[in-house]
Order: structure tokens, then sequence, then C-alpha cells
């Protein structure tokens, strides 16, 4: 059975900066779902911030496995509707990945319920990221680093709670370290925090990059899907 995926993105910063268009021509949503496109078991769709209900409709919604989020300038326009219809759509058992400033997105700062602040700084410099956890499934077919040309730097401390599982730390140039790949159990869903992608570098194009996404995808499918919350009164099962 296919892994329902959508790939929701501001389609802001391609769509105002020409050289961040001619990285993303489409937008990085439309990058990523196109790599993910290439796995028979993904079926991908895409939205994004100025479609009706942000493209995250009651349908798609409950159409959708695993949500990749990437967000950056326009975090506060995220209606916080729709933001409590992913948070409840997660508790239930779908997946989320949370990609680069998603970290300070809506509906990671709520799933975490702490600042998600933490150092940054954009210098192009390099980043190696480190695989701390090899037998992790999202580490699967990854070596021991990827090598990150330029990215924006992301550093310590991030305002985070302690991982359940922590299978990334990076290493950028200026000499700092960051928890890069995190792993939460939220209610019956997973939640992936994967620090790379800043929209000025073609980290989305690196096929290591791509490969971590396309496991985290697989790691974050729903194992149980439940239709309501509840928290019901019951009867004993032995006598009393």
């Amino acid at each position: 059975m296919a892994i329902r995926v959508t790939v929701w993105n501001e389609y802001r910063h391609e769509k105002r900066e020409e050289r961040i268009a001619k990285i993303y021509p489409e937008g990085i949503h439309n990058a990523i779902a196109g790599y993910l496109k290439e796995e028979p078991d993904f079926e991908v769709r895409t939205a994004t911030l100025d479609q009706p209900e942000h493209g995250l409709t009651d349908e798609v919604l409950e159409n959708t496995d695993v949500l990749i989020w990437w967000g950056h300038m326009a975090h506060r326009e995220v209606k916080d509707e729709i933001v409590e219809k992913i948070y409840y759509r997660v508790l239930k058992g779908m997946g989320l990945i949370a990609l680069h400033s998603a970290h300070l997105s809506k509906i990671f700062v709520k799933l975490m319920g702490t600042s998600c602040t933490l150092k940054w700084r954009e210098a192009g410099e390099n980043e190696r990221l480190w695989v701390v956890e090899p037998s992790h499934p999202i580490a699967e077919g990854i070596g021991e680093y990827i090598d990150i040309e330029q990215e924006e730097m992301y550093g310590e401390r991030f305002d985070i709670p302690t991982p359940d599982e922590l299978v990334f730390i990076g290493w950028f140039k200026g000499g700092e370290v960051f928890r890069s790949g995190c792993c939460y159990k939220r209610g019956y869903g997973k939640v992936f925090y994967f620090q790379p992608g800043h929209e000025s570098y073609p980290v989305y194009h690196n096929p290591q990059i791509i490969k971590v996404i396309k496991n985290a995808v697989r790691w974050a499918k729903p194992v149980k899907m439940i239709s309501e919350i509840t928290c019901p009164n019951v009867k004993p099962l032995e006598k009393i």
C-alpha cells in the first residue's frame, strides 16, 4: 500500500528572489516532491501557503500519511485552525517531517512545547552531518557523515525537548555543533526534525539529503491510525 505524502512549502522565497528561483524554479516543494515520486511506494502531492486553507483541507489531511513541512518567512501567516487540525492528525498517527527553518513553525513549536529557538549565521560555510545512530532506519544507506558544501549555520543551544532518538549531529566550519536529526513520538504519530535545507543553497538536490528524507517518510508512516482521541470512562475487567 502506497505511503501518501504531502509536501508543504510557503513558496515565498522562490517567487520573490531570482537567485533562489534559479535553484528551485518550481519551488522547494516541487523539488522534494519530484525526488520522492521516484519511489514506487510513495503517492505524493504538494500544498503551499497561499492556497485556500494553505492547501491542507480536511480531505487532504485525511489522505496524508506523512506531512513534510518547509517554512521560514511566513510562520505567523499559517492559520491557527489549520495548525490545530495538523496537531490532532499527528496525535492520531500521521507522521510529520519538519525541515530546516520549520523549527519555528507553529506546528513544530506546538508539538515540542518549547521555544525551539537556536543560534544561526548565514555565511555559506560547509557542514559535516555526522551519523550518530547508524542502525536507525532514517540513516539507512548513509555513510559515517554527509558533507554539505554550503549551509546556514544552526547552533546550540537548540531549545527542544530531549529527542527520543538522535540520528544526526551537524558540525559547522565556524565551530558550532547542532542536533540536526531528532526523532519524537507524539500520541500515535512520529515527528522528525531535519536541519539541512536553507533556501539559498541547493541542499535538496543533494542525493544523500534526499535519501534521508525518503528514509524518514518510511519511518514516520503511521503504524496505527485512530479515528478520534477519547478519554473514556470504562467498566472494570475484573470483579472489584
